[in-house]
């Protein structure tokens, strides 16, 4: 199978899927072998903070992620390029990389394969949580908020995207129900407020450990690349 290195894409399985914040050329779906979809990082900034972390999609090793590929412009590569290490590479749970990943596979053309970026879990970064058990997860979820919103709004909005496309997460699925919040986005809809904050103020005042997730001056490089 051919690979084609000219073209600049970058490779988004989680909130890039529905919110890249760059301008693009082109997005198209795609699937990476080698790496999976999972809540496998503590946020303190985004969907969480420091004394109530939460729960964010990382591409963890082993099995497949389908996504979406977004082509950059050559005139605008070093601008995004930028902008995502602003974004992803905060406290450097992140680590940016290079993958190929195969467009076309699920449309019966002749598949290709290009070189994208994208951001892998970093597994010796202490915010990295690894594979928790789904009750832990839905725990974390369901009582965490940040900057960009609550834990909750971000699994519904990435199985809503995952189910436009076409992609099946089961686990994702299951991790849904644990949460609770089919009720509140069953009750979203008859009301123009959205539930899940009061949903997660609710839950965080349960007791509940809070794992580790302090800085590591050993990643912080990654914050100042570029």
């Amino acid at each position: 199978m051919p690979v084609e290195p000219a073209d600049t894409w970058v490779f988004g399985y989680g909130s890039l899927m529905w919110n890249p914040g760059f301008a693009y050329a082109e997005a198209r779906r795609a699937r990476l072998t080698g790496f999976h979809r999972a809540f496998c990082i503590y946020s303190i900034h985004y969907r969480g903070t420091e004394r109530q972390p939460g729960l964010v999609l990382g591409l963890d090793r082993g099995g497949i992620c389908d996504g979406i590929a977004f082509r950059i412009a050559p005139e605008r590569q070093a601008e995004t390029v930028s902008y995502l290490r602003r974004r992803e590479l905060i406290y450097g749970v992140y680590r940016e990389t290079l993958v190929p990943v195969v467009l076309g596979h699920e449309t019966g053309e002749a598949p290709r394969t290009v070189w994208a970026i994208t951001y892998i879990a970093e597994r010796a970064h202490p915010a990295y949580a690894g594979c928790l058990p789904l009750r832990r997860e839905a725990s974390l979820i369901r009582r965490s908020a940040g900057r960009g919103g609550t834990n909750l709004d971000y699994l519904l909005s990435t199985l809503r995207h995952l189910k436009e496309l076409g992609i099946s997460e089961r686990r994702l699925d299951r991790l849904l129900t644990l949460t609770g919040a089919l009720a509140a986005r069953a009750a979203s809809t008859n009301c123009a407020r959205s539930p899940t904050a009061a949903l997660a103020r609710a839950w965080a005042t349960r007791t509940f450990a809070t794992p580790r997730t302090v800085r590591d001056n050993r990643f912080g490089y990654r914050a100042k690349r570029g």
